[in-house]
């Protein structure tokens, strides 16, 4: 098939479009990405892009074709609106002229904003091709949640832009069962409303690592190391992460490792300098996506956080695949979906979102017991992660709805 995927993210922004349409690539199909000029997280253009210039790529046999967007600066809000709809506006004057060629169908890919749906739409009307559009968040509930928008009738046009993008798909993906329910709300039949889960890079495995443990730059603190993985922002609740460290500050051998960053992490630097929680709380910076394994591998338990927010009890954090895959134990501290997905699959303990002290219990329970313990848990994570969320599983699924939609597009006409 001829696949067209549209979303503002993509190599070597690390999103897991990325992997997909290499996946899909390497099922035979025609991938070609319409995407904007790589800024996510840093806020700038990365070296060698700018708003002119660089439209055309070739990422592992993938034709990639970008516009350009008014990169989304320190994360701020008025920085952040400008980005989103400069790449809806850009995007959807310039599909025309830079999206050449006929497809088969259009996968969509939104893990925010929503706006990325009116590019795809004015794509879908001129190539006269099926549309997929798979929903990471709900949008105008994460508008709320993360307080990037707090104005009643805002909102409500926001909800009325969703509804219409959904109403004008074929088809919509949620990433969570639950977002089923918000996407009825808006109008959208129940048959149109797939559940179609986040998996794993093929990076993502268990490693073998040495007793030794040498130091480099894929390696962590000593002593039993709480890795947290992924952006730092509002909405990892990255002050429950910080009281629980304080609440363990007289458990020396604990240490708490956090690899990434984002636009709290200014924040989180000077909490850990105020509260002196230095020699066990370590900022790591980010590192590539391959690194990543050896990470966990050497990681004692690894780390999710969501604030308390029933729209982010909804969902279920991609880096939850990404520590089931690697065979890694688990501490959360989240709601809803993704506490279950813990617990269904004994990979570790779910405490309540926003819970400190429920947190560092579930931590200093780690610490004490035998490693032997810790490590059944990461292989039952494992496990539940071939059966839910394996890559080649749902490439499959994926696959499959295409070729229906493509199928009864061409019966149609």
């Amino acid at each position: 098939m001829k696949i067209l995927i549209v979303t503002q993210y993509f190599w070597p922004e690390n999103f897991r479009i990325n992997d997909l349409a290499t996946g899909l690539r390497e099922r035979g199909h025609e991938v070609t990405v319409y995407t904007g000029k790589p800024n996510y997280p840093e806020g700038r253009f990365f070296p060698g892009y700018g708003f002119f210039g660089r439209a055309r790529e070739d990422y592992h046999g993938i034709r990639v074709i970008r516009v350009p967007l008014i990169p989304r600066g320190a994360g701020g809000r008025l920085g952040l609106i400008l980005n989103f709809f400069s790449f809806a506006l850009f995007g959807s004057l310039l599909a025309p002229f830079r999206c050449q060629g006929v497809f088969d169908a259009i996968l969509v890919y939104e893990p925010s904003p929503v706006t990325v749906g009116l590019p795809a739409l004015v794509l879908k009307w001129i190539k006269r091709a099926p549309m997929l559009f798979w929903v990471q968040d709900l949008w105008p509930e994460t508008l709320s949640a993360t307080g990037v928008v707090n104005s009643r009738w805002m909102l409500k046009a926001v909800e009325q832009l969703v509804q219409f993008i959904y109403r004008h798909c074929d088809l919509i993906l949620v990433q969570s069962r639950a977002f089923m329910a918000p996407v009825a709300a808006l109008g959208v039949a129940a048959q149109k409303t797939h559940y179609f889960p986040n998996s794993a890079e093929k990076v993502y495995r268990p490693l073998a690592i040495e007793a030794s443990r040498p130091s480099g730059p894929e390696s962590l603190t000593g002593g039993f190391r709480v890795v947290f993985a992924g952006n730092i922002g509002a909405a990892q609740d990255f002050e429950t992460i910080l009281s629980a460290a304080d609440k363990l500050r007289a458990e020396r051998g604990i240490h708490w490792d956090i690899i990434g960053d984002g636009r709290m992490q200014g924040w989180v630097e000077s909490e850990i300098h105020l509260r002196k929680l230095g020699d066990n709380v370590h900022l790591l910076g980010r590192h590539p996506l391959e690194s990543m394994p050896r990470f966990f591998a050497l990681a004692d338990a690894m780390l999710v956080t969501l604030k308390r927010d029933p729209v982010f009890a909804l969902t279920i954090p991609s880096k939850i695949q990404s520590y089931l895959a690697c065979g890694r134990p688990i501490i959360a501290a989240l709601d809803g979906e993704g506490a279950r997905v813990i617990e269904d699959s004994g990979a570790g303990f779910a405490v309540r979102a926003g819970d400190a002290g429920a947190m560092a219990e579930g931590v200093l329970r780690l610490y004490r017991m035998p490693r032997q313990e810790r490590e059944a848990m990461g292989q039952r994570g494992r496990r539940y992660f071939e059966q839910h969320f394996e890559r080649e599983l749902l490439l499959s699924r994926l696959e499959q709805w295409m070729r229906d939609l493509a199928a009864g597009r061409a019966c149609a006409s």
